[in-house]
């Protein structure tokens, strides 16, 4: 048995994308900023691809810059508009405290730099509350920055809500959608959105390329200093092949979401509500405000690791909301925002569906989850402890 169930790690390539990539590396190897034909060729390969991606997120082709992926786009966003902030006497960003580590990094760096961030909640249902958010922005803020759909636990945010604020407000207004475009219906206009981050694997495109949406007349400062590529945003001869396979795996994910996100949300109900018979287990986040493949658990008295690697040995590939693996004892700092104890928080598992999975899939991952749980808790001194009454139970 091999089932692949960490889809917000990364994704299998599309056969679309693949095609897409192998044409153009055989065909338009030129560079798209040279002038001879081959050149020019290449150059109206790059813009059709920048023209489809657009299209799909209702930009304009004249806004999408292509990156290496997230991390890079979430870095160039939100320095760009925390630079540009300062210049007018703004040195305040609001965020949330479950960000991808791209932003909450970023945003450390610039602490250190002497701007001020405020983290906002994001309850026990895992979804921050645009009220919040309001009441939070000060006349300084010069950037709001929440992820479209958190990439540990998939709860979904009010984007729009938050957008409209910031617009309302006149503040930047950046949001990490890594985890939903391709897979959620995202457009930038109805949104409010001034800058938007997004990575190809997420959806079934190649590894090493991502674009950063943003609104005309937001300004953007170049992370990477060099050639004139991007308008001189992002310098590097572009990943012709990449942004290629990017633009036609989007386009494919685009077509099939609607059906796609209705098949998934009944297979991660299914699952949820398997793994829901195990005593003394949470799901993690609202149960219906999430994106169609996420299912995030934690189990009392034992740790994700171990389960990780059981399953593993059964053929099944999850992950866990803990960094253990990372090198860290730190459980998830997803899941100590919305409220789990370190020690609840270290039992977790994150298993998140895609094209592959089928409903034989999911019920093979409840009948191995509840067979290795109630192995890892059969010797688990926690568990004893738990069991006799001598450590409460949380969950």
């Amino acid at each position: 048995m091999s089932i692949y169930a960490d889809h917000a790690a990364t994704t299998a390539m599309s056969g679309a994308a693949i095609e897409a990539m192998t044409r153009c590396m055989k065909e338009e190897y030129g560079n798209p900023s040279s002038l001879y034909r081959m050149g020019q060729r290449a150059k109206e390969t790059l813009e059709r691809a920048r023209e489809e991606i657009a299209g799909v997120i209702g930009a304009e082709p004249g806004e999408i810059y292509f990156t290496s992926g997230g991390s890079e786009a979430d870095n160039q966003a939100i320095r760009s508009a925390a630079l540009t902030g300062r210049k007018k006497g703004k040195n305040h960003i609001l965020s949330t405290a479950f960000e991808h580590h791209a932003v909450l990094h970023t945003l450390e760096a610039l602490k250190a730099e002497g701007f001020e961030v405020t983290l906002l909640d994001v309850h026990s249902d895992g979804i921050v509350r645009p009220e919040e958010a309001e009441a939070a922005i000060r006349p300084e803020t010069c950037l709001v920055t929440v992820m479209t759909a958190n990439n540990e636990i998939g709860t979904i945010q009010p984007i729009r809500e938050i957008g409209e604020i910031c617009r309302k407000k006149g503040v930047v207004f950046h949001t990490d959608a890594v985890q939903a475009v391709g897979h959620l219906d995202v457009n930038v206009q109805r949104d409010r959105i001034d800058m938007l981050s997004a990575s190809a694997h997420k959806f079934h495109g190649p590894k090493g390329v991502g674009f950063l949406y943003v609104r005309k007349g937001i300004p953007l400062l170049p992370l990477i200093h060099g050639g004139a590529q991007e308008k001189g945003k992002r310098a590097g001869t572009e990943n012709l092949p990449g942004i290629v396979g990017m633009a036609a795996a989007l386009k494919e994910a685009t077509a099939g979401r609607e059906a796609e996100a209705a098949r998934l949300t009944a297979l991660r109900d299914r699952l949820i509500r398997g793994l829901a018979e195990i005593p003394h287990s949470a799901l993690n986040g609202d149960a219906k405000r999430r994106l169609p493949g996420n299912v995030s658990f934690c189990f009392e008295g034992i740790e994700g690791e171990s389960l990780l690697l059981l399953l593993d040995e059964k053929g099944i590939s999850a992950s866990s909301g803990s960094a253990c693996t990372s090198g860290s004892l730190d459980p998830s700092h997803v899941l100590l925002a919305i409220g789990r104890v370190h020690d609840v928080a270290h039992g977790s598992l994150r298993l998140t569906l895609g094209r592959e999975n089928t409903p034989e899939d999911v019920e093979a991952i409840i009948s191995a989850t509840k067979d290795v749980v109630g192995y890892l808790r059969s010797f688990s001194p926690v568990w004893r402890d738990l069991q006799s009454g001598k450590t409460p139970f949380i969950l």
